[in-house]
Formats: structure tokens, C-alpha cells, sequence
């Protein structure tokens, strides 16, 4: 007995010096996975507010993977349908990061405490001049015609002005409607007729009214008479407080962003299911057609200035109040 009960102790100490190996080897792995996962996405929650428009379809494939349950980042979306009520939730503290109009960015810059960041450009041109008039073929063209568009006191107003004022056209008479399908029905009635609409609106007036047509995009307009900036439609923003004090989480949602939009582009099928899902476009066919024309895009790092500033800088020349009533300064534009 006293032999078995030396054998027992015996196995009983192996066991234990397994057991305390084991701990002790599994709170190291743990240990560097933990810095791994805070080197990645600081274990934060983050919070995102995106639109019901052009400037979210790069994001849509994201989101169905966070309700999927990737457990890679921890976001939680909300989608709203004004920049200015996303702007709103920056200011209230209650959202850290935001896809939003790009001159709404700015102004948010001078309203959320601390300022924020632009860490991306999600959206280019998206804007189309559309008519079955065959001889408007530029701007120019615009000269002595009724234009109808959406957008008024917004970038497309001061960007359909800004390309009027460099053609040198001073009496295009511009008629402002509140929503783009009041503009499909004037088309109904009357194809030569000549309006602005941004994408998806453009895509359904064309599949709705026989013999209308993209008469220019503005984004060519736009190269004619200004080779140092684009014009840009929407970019994410960081609040300054957020990034600070979770840069690593920022720098991961920043590439799982641009996979989602790579998705987009790439997989229109499954990007149209998802589009229709959030309420972005009403019917698949119309958001597969659509979506290869919304400039879906994912710009970071230093092209970010590069880009977005000739433009705001436009629309601060328009109207200084559209950009907040000042331009941002270098630290507005997030380089990583």
C-alpha cells in the first residue's frame, strides 16, 4: 500500500507540473493574443452612422458581416437618412465614426468637440446631367436652358455652379425639387427636358423614360477646368476623441473598409441584395445596374488631400458657410 500511495503521489505531482505548465503557457498565449487583438482593434466597440444614399453601398457588405458575427471588429451600425443627422449624433457623443457628404465633414470639423478626422473617401462623382436633347453634350451647352436638380444650398448646387461659372454661363436658370422623383416625372412628360440627378436616380430615370439620356457627367466637367482635385461626394470621419485614444481600432475598420468596397465593385449580385436590404435602392435589378456607376471607392492615406481639398476649397469659394465658414487645416485629413 505504502508503494501505491508513493506511485499516486508521484503521478499526482506530474499531473499537477503539467497542469501549472499548462496555466502558465496558456496566460502567456492569451497574454499575446490579447496585444495581438488590441494592436488590431483595441477590443472597442465602435460605433458607426451611415446613410441611406451612394456614400453607404461601399460599407454594405460590412455591415452583413457584423450581423453575420465576424467577430474580427466590433461595430454597430445605424442608419440614418441627413448628413446633418449624423452630424448630430457626432456632436452628442453617441457615434464615433460617420460616412457623410464631404463638406458636411468639414463643417462637423467646427461643431463635434475636438474636431474630426477624414479617414477615407468612400464616394466620387456621382452626378449626371440627363436629357433627349442631342445637342447638350457639355456645360456649355446649358446656356439659355431650364436645368431642374436636387441639392440646393448642398455640394451638388455649388458644384453644378462652380462648372457653370468656368463655362463662362450665365444664364442657365436652375429649378430646385425637393426630392429626385419629382424630377423623373417632369421627364415623364417631357424627355428633352434637362435636369442634374446623382446616382442611383440616374439609373432609374433612364430605365423609366424612353429616349432620355446621360447627356455629360460632371466628373468630365469637372477634369476640364480643374486637374488639381475631383469632385467628391462622401468621406468617412473619425472624431479626434475616438482616434486618440483608439488609433489601431480606427487603422482596422480603415481596411475593412476598403475590403467591403473592393467587394462592391468586384460582386455587384450580392453587393444589389444587400443594397436593397438596408433600403439604399428599392429592386435589385435597378441597384445592379446602378452600382457600377456610384463611384464606389475607398481612398486613404495621403491621396486623401490630394483629392478632397481643391475640392472643398471650391465649394468654400461658392460659399464659405458650406464648409463651416473656414477650410480645415492639414490635420483634418488622416494619413495613418
Amino acid at each position: 500500500m505504502q508503494l501505491v500511495s508513493k506511485k499516486f503521489k508521484k503521478t499526482l505531482s506530474v499531473v499537477a507540473l503539467v497542469l501549472i505548465l499548462a496555466m502558465v503557457l496558456g496566460t502567456v498565449a492569451s497574454a499575446l493574443t490579447g496585444c495581438g487583438a488590441a494592436g488590431k482593434t483595441d477590443n472597442t466597440k465602435i460605433r458607426v452612422a451611415a446613410l441611406k444614399g451612394a456614400t453607404t453601398i461601399g460599407i454594405v457588405n460590412l455591415i452583413a458581416d457584423t450581423e453575420l458575427g465576424d467577430p474580427s471588429l466590433d461595430l454597430e451600425f445605424t442608419m440614418y437618412t441627413q448628413g446633418s443627422d449624423v452630424m448630430a449624433a457626432m456632436v452628442a457623443g453617441t457615434v464615433d465614426i460617420g460616412l457623410v457628404p464631404s463638406n458636411v465633414a468639414a463643417v462637423m470639423n467646427n461643431k463635434v468637440e475636438g474636431g474630426v478626422s477624414v479617414i477615407d473617401i468612400n464616394t466620387l462623382g456621382v452626378l449626371n446631367c440627363l436629357s433627349g436633347d442631342e445637342a447638350i453634350k457639355t456645360v456649355a451647352d446649358l446656356s439659355g436652358k431650364t436645368v431642374y436638380m436636387t441639392g440646393q444650398g448642398a455640394t451638388p448646387e455649388y458644384t453644378v455652379r462652380y462648372l457653370l461659372q468656368e463655362n463662362g454661363v450665365t444664364d442657365c436658370d436652375i429649378q430646385f425639387k425637393s426630392e429626385p422623383t419629382e424630377i423623373v416625372s417632369i421627364f415623364a412628360a417631357d424627355p428633352n427636358a434637362v435636369a442634374i440627378l446623382p446616382q442611383p436616380f440616374v439609373t432609374a430615370a433612364l430605365a423609366q423614360t424612353e429616349g432620355l439620356k446621360i447627356a455629360f457627367s460632371l466628373d468630365d466637367e469637372w477634369a476640364k477646368v480643374n486637374t488639381d482635385s475631383k469632385i467628391v461626394t462622401g468621406v468617412t470621419v473619425v472624431s479626434n476623441k475616438f482616434l486618440k485614444e483608439h488609433k489601431a481600432a480606427v487603422d482596422a475598420f480603415i481596411d475593412a473598409h476598403k475590403e467591403s468596397a473592393d467587394k462592391a465593385v468586384n460582386d455587384v449580385e450580392t453587393t444589389a441584395k444587400l443594397v436593397v436590404s438596408q433600403g439604399i435602392i428599392a429592386k435589385e435589378p435597378l441597384a445592379v445596374k446602378a452600382i457600377p456607376n456610384c463611384n464606389v471607392v475607398c481612398i486613404s492615406g495621403s491621396q486623401i488631400k490630394e483629392n478632397l481639398a481643391g475640392y472643398l476649397k471650391v465649394l468654400f469659394e461658392q460659399d464659405p458657410k458650406s464648409v463651416g465658414g473656414s477650410l480645415p487645416g492639414d490635420d483634418f485629413y488622416y494619413e495613418g
